[in-house]
């Protein structure tokens, strides 16, 4: 059996061929993330997080005596590519789940090939609407995008925001987070201004100032990181101030690294515990990060794929049938209550999103979140 492998802060990433009989040694998870391109920190983010609990996990015997294998190919945050990606992962990698995907659009060409394989496809990096009225082998970690929406919408009408301007993308998951602010608001007799770019483009001043004509009191940001940083700067440039939340969507480690001193005042809303509180899943997983030789400081987005990682092990030491895709999916479905240490799930028959929790953090001037 010929394999590609990376070797990476002391962790294997397995990201090429494996046979059908390897499956029947190792609980194989496959991944598509943006390992390259202009999400590429995000994506590494998410794996290493995963990989590090993962690492954990086998040097205490594996779950159900078997160990755990992350198969990570590049999809570089293009949709057609994650989706064959996929559909390489469920043929010539025999991935028992899948794991971990970067965004609904990622996910939009993936999940149907899971279902259709009666494969688990767990815990997305997202709370879209796509992810959330999804086949019944989708299974979320996070609160829903709604959540979170509803969550700044409320703290920013209770302080008198009139104008609001939502960022989105314009394509099929950026219209359906426009429509939760739209529905929200219209409660309210208020109809938000929307200004939409194109996924993966830059802003540039000319689009700066389109946004800005729009007079917004507060901008609900659903963006990724490289244009919502580009805003922030933008505003800091002019001199001006604008109050600004972002849906966790962006990556609050990114976002805070690529806007730099502008992201001071900006709110991003944040789907597990703040990574320095002291819930133990959070001790968990930094300790399991710097066995696994990683240098740098967790953060919000390691941590959820860390407790991504541990739910779906759990699912895995209770499957009847180790190694087995269908015997995993049915553990999952059956996994009831499951209190990863300060952060708690909860999966039964019909009920595929774990949490609603969400919190409304903020940066300060040093670059740190603040709840």
């Amino acid at each position: 059996m010929k394999r590609t492998v990376i070797r990476w802060g002391g962790l294997l990433t397995l990201v090429a061929a494996a046979t059908m009989a390897h499956a029947q040694d190792a609980w194989v998870v496959g991944q598509s993330a943006p390992l390259t391109g202009s999400n590429a920190a995000f994506g590494k983010d998410i794996r290493d997080g995963a990989l590090a609990y993962f690492k954990l996990v086998n040097a205490r015997g594996g779950a159900g005596g078997k160990p755990i294998e992350l198969v990570t190919l590049d999809d570089a945050n293009d949709r057609k590519t994650a989706g064959a990606n996929t559909q390489k992962l469920l043929t010539a990698n025999n991935a028992v789940a899948l794991f971990g995907y970067a965004s609904a659009t990622l996910s939009l060409d993936a999940m149907p090939q899971a279902d259709k394989a009666g494969v688990l496809f767990f815990a997305p990096f997202s709370g879209a609407n796509p992810v959330r009225q999804a086949p019944p082998v989708v299974f979320t970690v996070r609160a829903s995008y709604a959540d979170e929406l509803e969550k700044m919408l409320a703290f920013w009408t209770g302080l008198g925001a009139k104008q609001v301007v939502v960022v989105h993308y314009d394509d099929e998951v950026g219209k359906q987070n426009l429509a939760v602010v739209v529905e929200y608001l219209k409660k309210q007799d208020k109809t938000p201004a929307a200004f939409s770019i194109a996924r993966n483009a830059k802003l540039d001043a000319s689009n700066f100032a389109q946004l800005m004509a729009l007079k917004p009191d507060v901008i609900i940001s659903t963006v990724l990181s490289g244009p919502a940083a580009e805003i922030s700067k933008q505003i800091v440039a002019r001199g001006s101030f604008v109050p600004t939340s972002s849906l966790s969507f962006v990556g609050a480690q990114q976002y805070i690294a690529a806007a730099g001193e502008a992201a001071a005042g900006v709110s991003i809303t944040q789907v597990v515990p703040n990574p320095s509180s002291r819930a133990p899943i959070v001790t968990e997983c930094a300790k399991a990060m710097q066995e696994a030789g990683m240098t740098q400081p967790m953060n919000s987005t390691h941590l959820e794929a860390c407790i991504g990682a541990k739910v779906l092990t759990e699912a895995m030491r209770r499957a009847k049938k180790p190694g087995d895709a269908r015997s995993l999916l049915a553990a999952m479905q059956n996994l009831g209550r499951y209190d990863t240490g300060g952060f708690v799930v909860n999966y039964a028959p019909g009920q595929n999103h774990g949490s609603k929790f969400v919190e409304l953090a903020m940066v300060s001037r040093d670059g740190k979140l603040r709840n």
